[in-house]
């Protein structure tokens, strides 16, 4: 087949060149030229565009929104029960998932287990691999202890090769093992380009919606951790999922950043073994340290990570500074906590400011969410003081600038998850505290409080 012409185009303004420059002569802007097929000029039959999409433009006719017939999506499970959290319940037909993360954390041994679940299940599935030969992947399916396998493996990286083996075979999973090793012939430019990505990228996905094949894209991640290559590629995709974990932890989250067909922000947690990656079903338990008696410094939070109730230890550290004390932070804002500081001085009198503060989220965990300022501020009274706060005390809420308590979303499921895992105590937002003539959390006594004042005051009383 005769190689289509190319023409560079400035991501910037749209100009246009016939040949690759450092600089756009439309706009001027440095490094915006981005190689892409040209189609013949007028808007004949053979236009690039009509012809890549006549399979897909079916008629269409105007119709009314209440009028149109809405099935619930099919789903099915992957056999990994956290991947299915993470996705909404499994796989859907016709979707097409971006997975992204670091080199070795383990995404191909994810996806290998998945789809081996999905095929014994009787589901079709493909595994197409450009970054190592079938040999290496029939390796890793024997550590994984899949030694009979039957999914298929192409070990290919030339788009029209992959795809005719998908038409060909029809399979209910494709897993695209990794999106920039493939290239297409119409363009010149190498694998991993932005160019390639991006066609390649949208050659699958209509594949994908035309013949009902979920397919999976695993995608390489630049140093700072987002996703490489263009950004349109996380828009074209139904469901974005990053894998997360520290290198030196057996344990691994794998968080979904969009998803069309489910919840965002669900988490899934895995734990690295000799035989691949295994659910966890407790993940509270990972991000809580054992102490034998409790220890000052130290609260626990309960945190929302999706749908998902996670309880997380706050530990701080308050020590003797000198004439420029520090404010470290690991796994929450820095900015937030200097915020929580001057509350706290403020408001409850608490002065830290020739001290050095230490705040740190046990178990790497990332927390975003204000409502484990409560938490982060009762953490560094109690080491100020030296004074530990009693057995099974948990706390969460969002404190404010004028040192009002605020609620926290869900506080009913917080709360539910803390007395399942057995702790006593708690103060919380007083509208997170249950209702009047509501059902009260058994084993777990809860102090609600407005403002700051009121949780340490709460706090002294307890000690």
């Amino acid at each position: 087949m005769a190689k289509e012409k190319t023409l560079f185009v400035c991501s910037e303004c749209g100009g246009t060149s016939p040949k690759w420059l450092g600089r756009c002569p439309s706009c001027g802007a440095w490094n915006t030229l981005i190689e892409q097929v040209a189609g013949p000029a007028g808007g004949s039959a053979n236009n690039r565009f009509g012809a890549q999409f006549a399979a897909l433009a079916g008629s269409a006719e105007l119709a009314t929104l209440s009028e149109i017939e809405a099935t619930d999506i099919e789903r099915t499970p992957t056999g990994l029960d956290e991947l299915d959290r993470v996705l909404g319940g499994g796989i859907v037909d016709g979707g097409v998932t971006l997975i992204g993360g670091d080199p070795g954390i383990g995404k191909s041994t994810l996806l290998l287990q998945a789809v081996d679940a999905l095929q014994r299940a009787g589901r079709n599935a493909i595994y197409v691999t450009g970054e190592e030969s079938g040999a290496q992947v029939a390796l890793r399916s024997r550590r994984l202890g899949l030694p009979q396998s039957q999914v298929q493996v192409l070990a290919e990286i030339q788009l029209e090769k992959i795809l005719a083996a998908l038409d060909a075979t029809r399979p209910a999973i494709a897993v695209i093992d990794s999106i920039q090793t493939v290239y297409s012939d119409q363009l010149t430019s190498a694998p991993g380009s932005v160019a390639q990505v991006r066609e390649c990228a949208a050659h699958l996905t209509r594949f994908a919606k035309a013949s009902g094949t979920a397919v999976v894209l695993v995608g390489h991640v630049t140093k700072e951790g987002a996703l490489a290559g263009p950004r349109v590629l996380e828009h074209m995709v139904d469901t974005v999922l990053y894998f997360e974990g520290d290198t030196h932890s057996s344990f691994r989250l794998v968080r979904a950043i969009k998803n069309r067909f489910g919840a965002v922000n669900e988490i899934g947690v895995f734990a690295m073994t000799e035989r691949g990656l295994k659910g966890v079903t407790n993940p509270s338990a990972i991000f809580l340290s054992q102490h034998a008696e409790p220890v000052p410094g130290s609260v626990v939070l309960v945190t929302l990570e999706g749908t998902r109730p996670m309880l997380v230890e706050i530990q701080a550290l308050v020590d003797n500074g000198g004439p420029s004390p520090r404010r470290l932070s690991v796994g929450l804002d820095r900015d937030r906590l200097a915020m929580l500081l001057a509350v706290l001085h403020r408001h409850a009198g608490v002065a830290c400011m020739d001290q050095d503060v230490f705040v740190n989220a046990v178990g790497g965990v990332r927390i975003s969410e204000p409502a484990a300022d409560l938490a982060v501020m009762l953490a560094i009274t109690s080491s100020l003081r030296g004074k530990p706060l009693p057995k099974g005390f948990i706390a969460f809420g969002e404190v404010g600038l004028a040192g009002e308590v605020r609620p926290a979303p869900r506080g009913q499921e917080r709360l539910r998850e803390a007395a399942k895992l057995g702790f006593s105590v708690a103060v919380v937002p007083k509208a997170n505290a249950p209702r009047k003539g509501a059902k009260e959390i058994e084993g777990l006594t809860i102090h609600p409080v407005d403002r700051i004042e009121e949780a340490m005051d709460v706090v002294r009383q307890l000690h």
